[in-house]
């Protein structure tokens, strides 16, 4: 039993080496004096004083927290709708039904994806840009809020809401006293990851982008064909740690509601 659990300790810190070497190269790189990712000649931050100085990725910046932000609580609450309607069906080939629907848009490849979206605005003749990509995003982290969400719906007991009934409670209180309580770290974990996404996505956005607006993803993709600046290093490195701000703010959140909570009795 040690020497297995040896081999798959291995085996983990091996599969992590080969992730996470290559981010850790790119951000070494960031600090480098030198113009390229092979000598290394010094430490610098003046790649880091470039991108706070671009005025234009200033802007991108905001555009894309905006977006991310705006899409991820808007599907936040329509993939807690959609979660809540679909635990509410009560056939069990519907249930199926509507959970593979919901499922082919999460496996299906963001190409097809992102051109399906750009025929749709190109036919409804929505222009492309802030909106576009705004509705996009929506699009496609709404599933990924209701997989987070159904869970936690399914280990709730319906004798919670039959107790909350039977004590005159109306359905607007079992939902927002009792169910909504219950779930929160579900629609944490939702907003989380439609953040998350929304940030990290290229393939989507760059059908969906039109003139004059851009997200990170899709700068960094136009900036990296013009050749090799350690800029994007430095800007990748920026991304890389907010991003994992993202996951340590989620942790603790849910760290906090999965918490025990004491009982007090009032007097």
């Amino acid at each position: 039993m040690k020497s297995k659990r040896k081999l798959s300790n291995i085996y983990l810190v091996i599969i992590f080496i080969i992730l996470y070497a290559p981010i850790f190269y790119l951000m070494f790189y960031s600090f480098n004096s030198g113009e390229t990712m092979h000598n290394f000649k010094g430490f610098t931050l003046d790649w880091y004083k470039e991108v706070f100085q671009d005025t234009r990725l200033i802007i991108i910046v905001i555009n894309t927290i905006i977006i991310a932000l705006l899409s991820a609580a808007i599907s936040t609450i329509l993939g807690v709708a959609g979660a809540l309607a679909i635990s509410y069906v009560k056939r069990r080939q519907t249930k199926n039904t509507l959970l593979t629907l919901n499922n082919v848009l999460i496996v299906s490849p963001d190409v097809i994806i992102g051109a399906s979206f750009l025929i749709l605005f190109t036919i409804v003749g929505i222009k492309l840009g802030f909106a576009s990509v705004l509705l996009s995003h929506i699009a496609f982290s709404v599933p990924i809020v209701v997989i987070m969400v159904l869970p936690k719906l399914q280990e709730m007991s319906s004798t919670l809401i039959d107790a909350a009934r039977d004590l005159g409670a109306s359905h607007w209180q079992v939902l927002t006293k009792v169910i909504l309580p219950f779930i929160t770290p579900g629609i944490f974990a939702g907003f989380f990851m439609a953040l998350t996404y929304s940030l990290d996505d290229f393939s989507v956005t760059f059908f969906v982008t039109g003139n004059g607006f851009s997200t990170l993803s899709v700068e960094i993709y136009s900036r990296a064909r013009q050749g090799i600046s350690l800029s994007i290093n430095a800007l990748s490195t920026l991304i890389f740690l907010f991003t994992i701000v993202l996951v340590i703010g989620y942790y603790f959140i849910n760290q906090r509601n999965n918490r025990p909570s004491g009982l007090g009795v009032k007097k």
